[in-house]
């Protein structure tokens, strides 16, 4: 089955003026050296919303790779530091976390029933599921997050 808009029975929910940000844009906001570090700034100085967001897995995605070897080369986080970089975000006054709850659980189960979701993108069904419950945006250098019908989704390049 194709996974669009008339192929779920979406819930719907309120719209509010949040981003949920994905995993590679806090990367790219926390490491100056990253690739896309100039797009994140010119997004965070003068294109997101009023409130950004976390969920469980963008913050856990963050702490991960800002100490994986892998991703920040040369240099990369000890835990306390990656730890203080995402609290230093998440006690922003217009930071919230968008705790997991039984709806995004459902929805994440609707997106799988609609089109099997390959073994790569369950991360991003999750993070699609909770900016949908929440009436949030995705914002992600992945155009992936394309594939879930009824997203409210910023790509950035």
């Amino acid at each position: 089955m194709q996974l669009n808009e008339s192929s779920l029975s979406l819930p719907i929910f309120h719209v509010c003026d949040c981003d949920l940000l994905d995993i590679n844009l806090w990367i790219a906001l926390s490491i100056p050296t990253h690739v896309h570090h100039r797009s994140a700034e010119i997004y965070w100085n003068s294109l997101r919303a009023p409130e950004i967001a976390f969920c469980s897995v963008t913050m856990l995605g963050m702490l991960r790779l800002l100490s994986n070897p892998r991703i920040v080369v040369g240099s990369p986080l000890t835990p306390e530091e990656a730890w203080s970089i995402y609290s230093g975000f998440a006690q922003l006054p217009e930071a919230r976390f968008l705790h997991d709850n039984p709806a995004v659980l459902a929805l994440l189960r609707l997106f799988h029933q609609a089109t099997p979701i390959s073994q790569h993108k369950w991360t991003d069904a999750w993070i699609a599921a909770h900016a949908h419950c929440a009436g949030a945006r995705v914002v992600s250098f992945d155009s992936d997050f394309t594939a879930f019908p009824g997203l409210r989704f910023r790509h950035l390049t």
